[in-house]
C-alpha cells in the first residue's frame, strides 16, 4: 500500500522549501503547496494515533487496513533550532508516567530511537567525560561558583558520579535570574574560551532562539556531535540529548514520550528528568550507533531493541533483491526510482518521497526493478522490526 505521511508544524522546524519534510511530502502529494514562512518539521509514517499515515488510494489509516499495531514509528526531522533538552523513560517509568500524568505522558511505552543524519546534522547527546566538564568550569568562573564552587566541582576530576549529579542538579535547578546572569557574563567575557573549543557560534544560537534558558549552560555539560550524512546515534531510555540543526531520518517505539528541562516554551519536568537520567559521562565518539553491512547495497542498523530496526539502502543495480526477516516494514525513497515487485501484488513504481507499507510475509522477498533500463541511484530507508538481534 501507498501511504501518505503526516506532517508537524512544529515551531523549531524548517521553513518552507528548505525543509526536508515539505520536499518530500510535496513529491509525495503534488497538490500540495509549501508555504516559506511555515515550519514543517517532522514527517511521521505509522500508526501512531497522534500522527497516522493514510492509505493513498482510499484516504483510509493505516490502523485500520492493517489491523496490528506497529511496535516502532518512522520520522523525518527538518530541524532549524533546537529541539528541547530530554530525555525518554524506560518502559516502568512511562507506564507509572502514563497512568500519574497522562495528559503529559500520552502512553504508557518506552521511546528508545535512532538518528541517521540525513544531511550534516548537530545535536546534544549524553553527558562529556567528568574532566571536560570540570576544564570548563575552571575556565569559567561564573559558571563554577553558579554549581557551588570548587567545594562541588573539584569532586568531578576524581570521577565522582555522586558530585557530578550534584552539580547537574544545582545547574538545572539554579534561579532563572542568576542562570541568565551567568550566560550574560560568559558571552561578554568570557569568549575566547567558547572560540577555543568551537562552540561560540553554537553558545550563541542557544542564547538567541531561548534568551536565558539553561539550556545553552548544558552545552558545556553534554556531548556536541557534529553527524556527516549516514552517520547515526542510537538513544536508549533515560540518555539526554537535544536535536540542534540538520535533516534526519529518526525511528523509535511507538510512543510520544518526553520528559523534558530546556531549550523549549513547553511544560518543563525538571524533577522526573533529574530522577530519570543516566548519569555516566563518555566521549562523543561513544555515541556513535555504526551499522551492519548487509549486502554491497544495503546497511541494517539494528540497536539493542526489539522495537525496530533501520535498513538503509544504496544501489545503481538494475536489480536488486532484499530479503529480511518478517514483519511490518515501511520504504521511504529519498531518490531515484525503481519498480517494487512483491509476491502476490501488482508492482508498484517508486520514486522520491514514495512511502510504502510492506506486509510481514513479503519481506522475505522484495525485488527492486529499474524503469525501462533507466540505471540510477537508488536511495531509501526501510523500517522494520527488530528480528535482526
Amino acid at each position: 500500500m501507498e501511504l501518505l505521511g503526516n506532517i508537524k508544524n512544529y515551531e523549531w522546524g524548517k521553513l518552507g522549501d528548505s525543509s526536508e519534510v515539505a520536499n518530500l511530502f510535496k513529491a509525495n502529494k503534488e497538490n500540495f503547496d509549501i508555504i516559506n514562512n511555515i515550519p514543517y518539521a517532522e514527517l511521521w509514517m505509522g500508526d501512531h494515533g497522534s500522527g497516522p499515515s493514510v492509505v493513498k488510494s482510499s484516504g483510509q489509516e493505516l490502523g485500520q487496513v492493517y489491523k496490528q499495531r506497529l511496535p516502532y514509528l518512522f520520522k523525518v526531522l527538518s530541524v532549524r533550532k533546537a529541539l528541547s533538552i530530554q530525555v525518554h523513560p524506560n518502559k516502568e517509568e512511562a507506564t507509572r508516567l502514563h497512568k500519574e500524568r497522562p495528559d503529559l505522558y500520552k502512553d504508557p511505552n518506552h521511546k528508545p530511537e535512532l538518528a541517521i543524519a540525513l544531511t550534516p546534522f548537530m545535536a546534544l547527546c549524553g553527558f562529556r567525560p567528568y574532566g571536560e566538564i570540570y576544564q570548563f568550569c575552571q575556565q569559567l568562573p561564573p559558571l563554577k561558583k553558579l554549581l557551588g564552587g570548587d567545594t562541588v566541582v573539584n569532586g568531578l576530576s576524581n570521577g565522582s558520579t555522586n558530585d557530578f549529579k550534584k552539580c547537574y542538579e544545582t545547574l538545572m535547578t539554579a534561579d532563572a535570574a542568576d542562570v541568565s546572569r551567568v550566560i550574560d557574563i560568559i558571552l561578554k567575557d568570557y569568549n575566547d574560551v567558547l572560540i577555543k573549543y568551537s562552540i561560540q557560534e553554537t553558545f550563541s544560537t542557544l542564547h538567541s532562539d531561548y534568551p536565558g534558558d539553561v539550556g545553552a549552560l548544558s552545552l558545556f555539560f553534554l556531548n556536541l556531535l557534529y553527524l556527516q550524512p549516514g552517520e547515526s546515534i542510537f538513544l536508549g531510555a533515560n540518555e539526554i540529548h537535544a536535536y540542534l540543526s540538520g535533516d534526519c531520518i529518526e525511528c523509535m517505539a511507538c510512543s510520544d514520550n518526553v520528559i523534558r528541562a530546556g531549550l523549549t516554551p513547553k511544560f518543563k519536568d525538571v524533577k522526573q528528568l533529574l530522577a530519570s537520567l543516566n548519569y555516566t559521562g563518555l566521549p562523543g565518539s561513544s555515541k556513535l550507533f555504526q551499522p551492519k553491512e548487509l549486502d554491497a547495497h544495503s546497511k541494517l542498523f539494528a540497536p539493542p531493541v526489539p522495537d525496530f530496526a533501520v535498513v538503509q539502502i544504496s544501489t545503481s543495480a538494475p536489480e536488486y533483491t532484499l530479503k529480511l526477516p518478517q514483519s511490518p516494514g515501511i520504504l521511504l525513497v529519498l531518490s531515484g526510482s525503481r519498480t517494487i515487485r512483491l509476491q502476490g501484488h501488482s508492482d508498484l513504481v517508486l520514486k522520491r518521497g514514495s512511502i510504502v507499507f510492506i506486509p510481514p510475509e513479503n519481506m522475505d522477498r522484495i525485488e527492486l526493478l529499474t524503469l525501462d533500463n533507466t540505471n540510477n541511484d537508488f536511495n531509501a530507508y526501510l523500517a522494520t522490526q527488530n528480528s535482526f538481534n
